[in-house]
């Protein structure tokens, strides 16, 4: 099921300003539970988490930046 353009636009503000602030306040909460690791491992850690959290959401992503592909173009004949 595809998603339409301002769904997926709706979407990605919610992820972004909701989901986003969730994963790192866990990842920075589960860091501090399994103790401090050497700051080059927390670093590598944190860089991978930071790739890791927008895979899932690669689709809703994906076209967000550009025009509404379904809007009625400026088409002067």
């Amino acid at each position: 099921m595809a998603l339409s353009y301002k769904a997926r636009r709706r979407w990605s503000l919610v992820i972004l300003l909701v989901g986003l602030p969730a994963y790192i306040v866990a990842a920075v909460t589960v860091m501090n539970i399994l103790g401090r690791p050497p700051i080059w491992v927390e670093l590598g850690v944190y860089i991978g988490l930071g790739i890791v959290w927008a895979l899932p959401f690669k689709f809703v992503f994906r076209g967000v930046g550009k025009a509404d592909p379904d809007a009625p173009g400026d088409q002067s004949e």
